[in-house]
């Protein structure tokens, strides 16, 4: 996948800047829209993601799957296992794990957040913005981000953002172009096997209830599987379910 680069020295969001180019033109697949300065991240819903300029990766991918509009999860397990793959050989030494539906953890910390924003024409996905928030140099959150970790965090490391960047999409870009329909079963069980406390037992908030469970996987809708101590299957939405970490 070719990849145009546009770099701004200071943006409020990458996402909503690539949504504002695909408005008026359309840019080539693996545009990406990249900045030193973020300085109104989006997360999932209404919460934000907190940079410090200069110190992380933050972007975001264009791209224009041929895939029908019920098939949109298999994008995001993609892309989560691209940014897994990526982080599992950069520091092999640590637990790397996708917390339903595509936080990146290392241990029990948030490393990495992906908000992908689609626009859907008919059955059809049109296009895919693909926004990512990579922690990498900062050492200090001063956000109310309950968990976030940095590469330097977590290994002692300064690391260069150029390199880490292109190393990113040779992972990401791999793990996309590799979506046919032969290869959609080996993506689903990846992305189960790869998923944040799989089949351990934990505390959860279900419909404000709290209930002790385990992760069994994601139906093909993309809503996450939980099993109770009744060997009963939740099946929850993103709003109806909350980690308790």
């Amino acid at each position: 996948m070719k990849t145009t680069i546009i770099r701004l020295p200071q943006t409020k969001s990458t996402n909503s800047c690539a949504i504002e180019m695909l408005s008026k033109d359309r840019p080539e697949e693996g545009c990406i829209i990249i900045t030193d300065n973020q300085t109104q991240g989006k997360g999932t819903d209404t919460n934000t993601w907190e940079s410090e300029e200069g110190k992380n990766l933050t972007f975001s991918l264009i791209l224009y799957p041929t895939l029908a509009a019920d098939q949109q999860f298999v994008l995001n397990k993609a892309i989560s296992l691209g940014i897994y793959d990526f982080l599992r050989e950069l520091i092999p030494d640590q637990k790397v794990s996708i917390k339903w539906p595509n936080d990146v953890y290392i241990g029990d910390k948030k490393v990495c957040g992906i908000l992908i924003q689609n626009s859907v024409i008919g059955n059809k996905l049109d296009y895919m913005v693909v926004g990512i928030g990579l922690n990498v140099n900062q050492t200090v959150f001063t956000g109310n981000a309950p968990n976030p970790v940095s590469l330097k965090m977590a290994t002692a490391l300064e690391y260069n953002l150029d390199d880490l960047l292109q190393k990113l999409l040779n992972f990401i870009s791999a793990r996309y172009t590799s979506i046919k329909p032969h290869s959609i079963r080996k993506i689903e069980t990846d992305y189960k096997n790869a998923l944040y406390r799989l089949h351990e037992w934990h505390e959860y908030l279900v419909k404000d209830s709290n209930v002790h469970a385990q992760i069994t996987g994601t139906n093909a809708y993309g809503q996450l599987l939980l099993e109770n101590e009744k060997g009963e299957t939740l099946v929850c939405d993103l709003k109806e379910v909350k980690f308790v970490i």
